[in-house]
């Protein structure tokens, strides 16, 4: 727990300089989005996370969720994903170890996933091109096994109908 405080507070210090290197000011509405995004574990949509803020008494305007998830973005301490022809989702990133996602084409669920193998292919592919790989995002698309069976049992049906 002291841990995970320390690690806010380091979190907390690096927003503030980057507000003010913008000349922005360090509202507490800023800081209340930013803790509520690392007090989460899952991918978030902006109008989630405004939601979730409004049902905690929060009183933040829409346009500051959105704004605030901009100026978070600059800084690297989310990121910033398009999942097919979803609407954009986030997720923390300062101090979480690079992953990649698979998102079911039904559902939408993402499921992260993180193995070393796509490290060492990275790393094979930047000497083999002659690149200074920084970093990479996969996703990979697929139907979950829930929707699998609920294809299945649709397929059925229309089967016994037919």
């Amino acid at each position: 727990m002291e841990q995970q405080i320390k690690h806010l507070e380091e979190i907390k210090n690096i927003f503030a300089a980057h507000l003010e290197t913008k000349g922005l000011r360090k509202t507490p509405e800023r800081f209340a989005i930013l803790e509520e995004i690392y007090s989460r574990t899952d991918h978030f949509d902006a109008e989630s996370l405004y939601s979730h803020m409004l049902k905690k008494e929060y009183h933040v305007s829409r346009a500051t969720v959105y704004n605030t998830l901009e100026l978070l973005l600059t800084c690297d301490l989310i990121t910033k994903h398009q999942f097919g022809k979803n609407l954009a989702q986030y997720e923390k990133s300062y101090g979480y170890k690079q992953h990649d996602h698979i998102i079911c084409v039904d559902c939408k669920k993402v499921v992260e996933f993180c193995d070393p193998r796509i490290h060492q292919i990275q790393t094979m592919m930047g000497d083999l091109l002659n690149f200074k790989i920084t970093h990479h995002s996969l996703n990979m698309y697929g139907i979950c096994g829930n929707c699998q069976k609920i294809r299945e049992m649709n397929e059925q049906k229309a089967e016994k109908t037919a």
